[in-house]
């Protein structure tokens, strides 16, 4: 297995220059860097050529994340809605193959955050996700990437919130590139066993998110598993990536997006890098290689 942690963690907006957490995610103990897929289609040549030779020259793995908008629902209703994420994810493949990432994850199969203010119908809207799915894996697969379906909490998702659920989701697409991509914190809310869920996932499992009931970075005297969860992972033969995305700062449209309505840590640069120092180094001695 190979750690990371979401640049996000240092940040109140989504997007920005990516660049200098290159060599401080790698000063702190990470392998992967995960960048988010918001503005990445209007990212110069030049600081896509920058971020990419500095991740290989770091020896630092890239990764993707994403919440699609509303206007990027693949499962809208709307055709024309549908067929415009399409395009969209088209061309940010084209800039996440350039950057060398090769798995974006997120709730890719719908928008986020939901406006559950508006009607849906979770069958059709699945049937439609399916669908739009299908025609998103081949554009990915003809770039070597592969798209994990994040399971996501009731207050964030409606589509996909348990393993059970998300598995029957990517046999139904029936691509090889199409993934589960579950995380320790929508887990904790959704599942009734963390180890059993995972054990279920087995091999269709692509991406995993870590993190604390609360969105801190995973500590020492949690009271989740980390050891039971390293051990389970272990189980299925996973070696894929195994990310931190703690948030922890009230404020812009992270912490509006995120519900993160207080300060959950010092917010100084020093006292989260080491933090993040602290957090890695208990994971790796948790989960193992």
């Amino acid at each position: 297995m190979k750690y990371g942690i979401y640049y996000a963690y240092w940040e109140q907006q989504w997007g920005g220059d990516y660049l200098p957490y290159v060599s401080r995610v790698k000063g702190l103990g990470f392998d992967i860097l995960e960048i988010s897929c918001a503005g990445l289609i209007d990212m110069s040549e030049s600081k896509i050529s920058d971020l990419a030779r500095a991740a290989k020259d770091a020896g630092l793995i890239l990764t993707g994340g994403y919440g699609p908008r509303a206007q990027e629902n693949i499962a809208s209703p709307d055709p024309k809605i549908a067929a415009g994420a399409l395009e969209f994810w088209k061309r940010t493949f084209e800039v996440l193959a350039r950057l060398d990432i090769h798995v974006v994850g997120g709730g890719l199969y719908s928008y986020w955050p939901v406006d559950f203010s508006k009607p849906f119908n979770k069958g059709e809207d699945l049937k439609r996700s399916i669908e739009g799915m299908q025609k998103m894996a081949a554009l990915a697969a003809d770039l070597d990437i592969t798209l994990g379906m994040e399971v996501l909490n009731r207050f964030e998702g409606y589509l996909l919130n348990t393993t059970e659920e998300a598995l029957a989701y990517v046999k139904a697409v029936g691509k090889d590139n199409v993934k589960i991509h579950l995380d320790s914190f929508h887990m904790n809310i959704e599942e009734d066993d963390f180890l059993g869920a995972i054990k279920a996932a087995g091999s269709y499992l692509g991406h995993f998110h870590i993190g604390e009931a609360n969105r801190r970075p995973p500590v020492v005297g949690s009271r989740m598993d980390w050891p039971g969860i390293g051990r389970a992972l272990r189980d299925i033969g996973y070696t894929g990536a195994v990310v931190m995305e703690p948030f922890v700062l009230s404020g812009g449209q992270v912490g509006q997006d995120i519900k993160v309505w207080r300060d959950l840590a010092p917010t100084d640069q020093g006292s989260l890098d080491a933090a993040a120092r602290e957090s890695v180094k208990f994971i790796r001695d948790s989960f193992g290689s």
